[in-house]
């Protein structure tokens, strides 16, 4: 019997992404729509997020246009959907503090936030740094790590330190060191004898988890990392381990096939909804 209603919810959308930028080495092979999401886990009176997505202002806005980002709505209309709201948010796992993940944190007033500490200390040596390292800081809006650390100020952060069992019943949280940042952290939830994954930007696709051979699967890590490809293959064998080996157990939030693979919907704001599980009593949102 499942614990937890578990949903996908895409808020935004990149139409047409460099297919390199998700699969390591896969250039000139064309694009792919990459939508924005986050996850909601509810159940047991409880209510938490595994990211929190972006703001469409100040800076935020400028690096979402950037990156060619469209159609984005905030989190009150988002989580409408499912009939939630923003203030409904008791806790959030932030897997790493990119813009897209972690830049709409103050939409959440009443939630805990957790992230790992390593994650937060090593951005804010890397903005210390001289202008030539500038690289580094793609994807962050440096008025996300204060907000964050303001987040400490108010008592609402959880700095976690490695793998955390039992953030929340059958939540627990693993660490992955210089991968695609410095301190990226995927989310394992244990519902109905078997564990869900939510794998952040350790994975934006299935073809890192497979390969694009089906007779001849390999990892494929992404096209983006602050720290070690390696160390990316390994968290991705790490991931799909537990999963009990099952990749479509994994959830990568960017992935656009999530909506074939299990029950989703279109939005009349043209946003995807995908529902992956629903604990006793909740009726579908799909």
């Amino acid at each position: 019997m499942n614990r937890y209603s578990i949903w996908v919810m895409e808020f935004a959308h990149v139409p047409e992404y460099h297919l390199s930028g998700l699969i390591y080495g896969a250039h000139n092979q064309g694009f792919r729509r990459l939508p924005y999401c986050y996850v909601v886990i509810k159940g047991e009176g409880r209510i938490a997020l595994v990211d929190a997505g972006y703001n469409h202002k100040a800076y935020g806005e400028v690096l979402a246009n950037t990156y060619g980002v469209r159609n984005w709505h905030a989190p009150r209309k988002v989580l409408a959907e499912i009939g939630l709201t923003p203030e409904d948010v008791q806790t959030v796992f932030i897997t790493h503090a990119h813009f897209d993940h972690m830049g709409n944190i103050e939409d959440f007033p009443n939630a805990k936030f957790y992230i790992q500490e390593r994650e937060l200390s090593k951005w804010v040596w890397a903005m210390s740094l001289e202008r030539r390292f500038r690289w580094l800081m793609l994807g962050i809006d440096p008025g996300d790590i204060l907000r964050a650390v303001d987040l400490a100020r108010q008592g609402r952060l959880v700095c976690v330190n490695g793998d955390k069992e039992g953030a929340l019943p059958g939540i627990d949280l693993h660490a992955a060191f210089d991968t695609h940042t410095w301190a990226s952290m995927w989310v394992t939830v244990k519902d109905d004898g078997r564990s869900w994954v939510f794998a952040g930007d350790l994975a934006y696709t299935y073809e890192n988890l497979r390969g694009q051979d089906p007779e001849d699967p390999q990892y494929v890590p992404i096209g983006l990392a602050t720290g070690s490809q390696v160390n990316l293959i390994q968290t991705t064998e790490e991931m799909v381990k537990a999963a009990g080996g099952d990749c479509t157990r994994v959830i990568p939030p960017h992935e656009e096939r999530l909506g074939k693979m299990y029950p989703s919907r279109i939005t009349a704001a043209n946003l995807r909804i995908t529902e992956l599980a629903l604990a006793p009593g909740e009726p579908s949102r799909v």
